[in-house]
């Protein structure tokens, strides 16, 4: 019997029933109708709960037109035939799975999803692959020539979007599009479609979303990069796969597994773009179902904890692993040759931090390895000239670059391997560790023990799109610029990135337009490149890979070359060497500084975080890359202060215990003096430089700097004066700039008799003009405050005293004094006479009658001490003052 010779029979006799799934949405309620269209007998019934959405939208919009019966009105003993639409698993209809083993009902299936081991056998059974059950059932409907009202219409199609993300979804078919078009040619209202697609969220709703993303967590899963998130509710809130929808679209995420305990269930939504991961699969198993791109279950008598561990070993059982060994492999590859001696080995392995060593021949023929072990054992017996050949390991395991996970796994842990070397044709391609392995396995990337860099190693980054954020918070100008040096970049057959302090800065919104650019290539051929395409000039510096662009302006843009610094002793300077992005941000201070921009077109604005740089941003938290960090450069202690007050962060227990160890054994003993006074200058030059002075002396820093600089109570009472110092003179708005830094300079060495302080200056490398004047006007300083607390002159006396001082000296000596008197001198100084100009010039005085000669300098200190003192005060008053005085 066809649907559409079904009997008609009494409302009371519900003989044949048309259901769909439990939590049914909008696509499970648009078949309902769809096929009571094909079956005008049949009684429509929800078998359980629906989507809060979709009741409301029945309350308000559908009751009125649909004869839909409570499923408690149903005598199940009289069901002849049961319509199925958009399900056919036994578990996702409630009640009516009872009927799935009788002989006497006949059983007519509608579906779009794949097939489960779940799954009922029907009489009439219609499966396609289309994103939308609707659709399925509108194309009958279309071919039996039946009508459909305007109201029918609108809810058929508002299912079709649904379920295909209103045709975004991969899932959506060629027949979706054209289910669509026939209904909106029977009159589907597509505003009453809008409003329900895109009502605006509640505040409720707002905050779960909210705690959906703060709470996601990364998991790299058999080498599939999986987003889950949990959150935990006591009461039900409605519409949560569409919370789950706009977080994959906020953060552009491939896979995601959401879970919410509301109440006493747990839900699971689940969302999938890519065919490694069905998640229709793993939501089945948990008692639920969908497509392999969306899917949801509901669990009870379960708590979130327990859902989330079934969760998690589902993942690593169904997530099916596609890397091959191409994949995972880091390049280039740091070797060695048979004629090396076992003391290169020996220095390569300190140099990269690295613990075993390919041997390669002159054809790079892998010809076997060498650990830290026996080159450790063989320097230990002064065997260091001999030849790496006579000591290395020549069996060893290799493995081809199309070969999958489960091989390189396998060869890995049964063989206990530290490195697997991937050969093709007797060439060595690349290499995988033990380390690699793991971050695929276990899924949380770790900073590796062998660092090579891989083009194919996108298992290790944590990735986000950054272009609407940059947009956002950067200037025009600013944005126009990295796209230009995206678009060279893709040019020349570079990658670019941006890095460094303004990565960090959009994240934490603070102003900074600073632009750092490094290039995967040659960065010096970059910058020429763009020189040739935007008005920019080059000033390259070939030793370090560098260059700086230099716009008519003035702006600079700082380029490099993706580069490696390793250092031959504690605080000597950087050996610099070409190398690639990971290995570039490797070398950085701070995992937070460690983040970098892609500025190619292709993945613009894309950004990679391989060192947790953003989890650290988020708990302000700073840490270093590496335990050596302070051992290869000590001056990053003192940045370390610096960051952490001017962030608010707080330094991360090893960072700090590694900080007390660099202190402990001295390493700040070879570095210069001029690397320790910038660092130094740096910190003085923070907005309120007096907390990082007290941190250094937390942590005994202060003595590097001087043994004689101790943060003594008056040291700190002179530090907080000088802030308010500053404070007050900023807020006289004077247009002339000055050097706050200097201040506190001043007030942190106020301490050192002028020997100390000439010989600290000495050692700090300060020689330049302005730092002489400083300790210059520091010497005479004493006298000065002296003759200040006895002064007893008039304006112009005030004046000559001070004239000769910078703007600097005379604050640090108001803070100094601390001495109302001195502070309402230096004061008047500031506010009414400094800069005080008389008006008369040279050619005023000739065209007077006076002869050039020293009398000119005579007559003009005679007019500025007659203004200073008020005594005049137009230029015809400066005129009439020198006819009286020197020429009458």
């Amino acid at each position: 019997m066809s649907p559409r010779q079904s009997k008609k029979h009494p409302d009371k006799t519900h003989e044949e029933i048309i259901t769909t799934h439990i939590n049914a949405d909008f696509d499970a309620l648009a078949s309902m109708i769809a096929a009571s269209k094909l079956y005008p007998g049949a009684t429509l019934v929800f078998p359980g709960s629906q989507e809060k959405n979709l009741r409301n939208f029945f309350l308000y919009s559908t009751s009125y037109l649909f004869n839909f019966t409570r499923i408690k009105q149903i005598d199940f003993d009289r069901i002849k035939r049961l319509i199925l639409v958009d399900t056919r698993q036994k578990s996702r209809i409630g009640k009516f799975a009872k009927l799935a083993g009788r002989q006497d009902v006949e059983i007519h299936i509608y579906d779009h999803h794949p097939d489960s081991k779940d799954d009922i056998r029907g009489h009439v059974e219609v499966i396609s692959k289309t994103g939308s059950a609707t659709a399925i059932l509108t194309r009958m409907i279309r071919e039996k020539g039946i009508s459909v009202s305007p109201d029918e219409a609108t809810i058929m199609c508002l299912g079709i979007h649904e379920d295909t993300g209103s045709f975004t979804f991969s899932s959506t078919t060629a027949e979706d599009y054209e289910a669509a078009a026939w209904l909106a040619e029977q009159g589907a209202n597509h505003n009453t479609i809008a409003d329900m697609l895109t009502r605006e969220l509640t505040a409720e709703q707002i905050w779960l979303l909210n705690d959906l993303t703060q709470g996601a967590t990364t998991r790299v899963i058999n080498g599939v990069e999986v987003v889950i998130s949990k959150v935990a509710r006591d009461e039900y809130i409605g519409d949560f796969a569409v919370l789950v929808h706009k977080l994959m679209e906020m953060e552009n995420l491939s896979v995601v597994f959401a879970l919410a305990q509301m109440e006493n269930r747990v839900y699971l939504v689940a969302r999938s773009r890519i065919k490694e991961v069905n998640v229709a699969e793993i939501a089945h198993a948990l008692g639920g179902g969908g497509h392999p791109q969306a899917a949801s279950a509901t669990i009870k008598n379960k708590t979130l904890v327990q859902v989330e561990r079934s969760l998690q070993a589902l993942l690593r059982s169904r997530i099916n692993p596609t890397k091959k060994a191409k994949d995972m492999m880091s390049s280039p590859i740091i070797h060695i040759s048979p004629d090396d001696t076992v003391k290169k080995a020996a220095d390569l392995m300190t140099r990269y931090n690295i613990n075993v060593l390919l041997v390669l021949d002159d054809a790079n023929v892998l010809k076997g390895y060498v650990t830290r072990q026996i080159v450790e054992k063989a320097v230990f017996f002064q065997l260091e000239d001999i030849k790496v050949n006579d000591y290395m390991n020549i069996e060893f395991s290799t493995i081809h670059p199309d070969a999958p996970l489960k091989d390189v796994q396998e060869l890995i842990i049964r063989n206990k391997l530290r490195i697997l070397p991937v050969v093709e044709d007797k060439n060595v391609l690349g290499v995988i560790t033990r380390t690699d392995l793991l971050n695929i396995l276990v899924g949380d990337p770790l900073i590796p023990e062998f660092l090579h860099d891989s083009k194919n190693s996108s298992h290790f980054i944590r990735k986000k799109n950054m272009a609407s954020i940059m947009k956002e918070r950067l200037p025009r100008n600013i944005i126009k610029l990295l796209k230009d040096l995206g678009h060279i970049a893709d040019m020349s057959g570079f990658n670019a990135y941006l890095v460094g302090g303004l990565v960090r800065d959009v994240l934490l919104k603070r102003d900074n337009l600073d632009v750092d650019i490094v290039i995967e290539g040659d960065g010096i051929k970059f910058a020429h490149e763009f020189a040739e395409h935007f008005e920019a000039r080059v000033r390259s510096h070939r030793k370090f890979g560098t260059a700086v662009l230099i716009f008519p302006d003035g702006y600079k843009v700082d380029v490099a070359t993706a580069r490696m610094e390793y250092y031959e002793s504690p605080g000597a300077p950087p050996i610099v060497e070409t190398s690639s992005l990971k290995l570039d941000l490797y070398r950085r201070d701070f995992t937070i500084n460690s983040l970098a921009i892609k500025l190619n077109k292709r993945h613009y604005g894309t950004l990679i975080d391989y060192f947790t740089a953003q989890r650290d941003i988020k708990e302000r938290v700073l840490r270093v890359l590496h335990n050596l960090s302070f051992v290869e450069d000590p001056t990053r202690v003192f940045r370390a202060v610096r960051f952490e007050q001017r962030f608010g962060f707080k330094i991360g227990k090893l960072t700090l215990a590694l900080i007390k160890n660099a202190v402990k054994i001295n390493c700040f003993k070879d570095i210069t003096g001029r690397r320790l006074f910038l660092e130094l200058k740096l910190i003085l030059k923070e907005q309120d430089p007096v907390k990082a002075i007290e941190r250094m002396n937390e942590l005994d820093l202060l003595q590097f700097i001087s043994p004689q600089i101790r943060l003594t109570r008056g040291l700190q009472t002179l530090l907080e004066e000088i802030r308010s110092v500053i404070t007050w003179y900023d807020l006289l708005y004077l247009e002339e700039p000055f050097e706050p830094w200097e201040v506190y300079w001043h007030g942190l060495t106020f301490s050192l008799d002028a020997n100390s302080l000439r010989s600290l200056a000495e050692r700090l490398g300060m020689v330049d003009l302005n730092s002489r004047n400083l300790l210059s006007q520091r010497k005479n300083s004493k006298g000065l405050l002296d003759a200040l607390y006895k002064f007893d002159g008039d304006n112009y006396q005030l004046y000559t005293s001070l004239v000769s001082y910078g703007t600097e000296t005379l604050l640090y000596l108001m803070a100094k004094a601390n001495n109302e008197k001195i502070k309402r001198l230096i004061s008047n100084y500031f506010t009414r006479l400094k800069g005080t100009k008389t008006q008369l010039t040279g050619k005023d005085l000739i065209s007077m009658g006076v002869k050039p000669g020293p009398i000119f300098k005579k007559i003009f200190d005679r007019l500025l001490e007659a203004r200073l003192n008020n005594l005049i005060k137009t230029k015809e008053d400066e005129l009439r003052f020198v006819e009286n005085t020197f020429i009458h």
